[in-house]
């Protein structure tokens, strides 16, 4: 859902949203990888952070792709820094970083490297679906393999809990 963040609905409906991609992602048997779209071109957004919590946590798989590696705003700090600053953020709960690739729509940057990744997922998901492995490979990945925050600790609950939401 790129913008979901950003749109300018009533809360009741971003929680619709919310609820609808959540339960969608949960159920949703044949899900071979979730990409979270992050805009590097500004400081890391909490609901973002929340979001890579929240697949960590549910053991879906997921990629972060930062967009807009070559545009850096005015008064913001540049792309790169806000890059490092989310998987940093991510990292004090996290025992190892997700996939992520930082990307340009303009300059085309990162785009091999993603188009790499998808073929990649997409082997792997066709050869387990014919072998009927699927199923049983998304349960072993839902046991705690070092994906994802460190367990679902009340610490770590409290910790995003007390950040504010914007």
């Amino acid at each position: 859902l790129p913008g979901y963040g950003y749109a300018k609905v009533r809360k009741t409906e971003r929680f619709g949203w919310h609820k609808a991609t959540q339960q969608f992602f949960l159920e949703r048997k044949t899900l071979a990888l979730v990409m979270l779209l992050v805009d590097s071109s500004i400081p890391p957004q909490q609901i973002d952070i929340d979001c890579a919590y929240w697949l960590g946590e549910s053991k879906i798989p997921f990629m972060i792709v930062f967009t807009k590696k070559d545009k850096t705003k005015k008064g913001m700090p540049k792309p790169d820094q806000n890059i490092k600053t989310f998987l940093r953020t991510l990292a004090k709960d996290w025992e190892n970083e997700p996939a992520h690739v930082a990307t340009s729509s303009q300059t085309q940057a990162g785009l091999q490297e993603l188009l790499t990744y998808i073929s990649q997922i997409r082997k792997v998901f066709s050869m387990e679906v014919k072998q009927g492995f699927w199923t049983q490979a998304r349960e072993k990945q839902k046991k705690d393999d070092g994906t994802g925050p460190k367990g679902k600790s009340k610490k770590n609950k409290q910790r995003r809990q007390k950040r504010p939401r914007r």
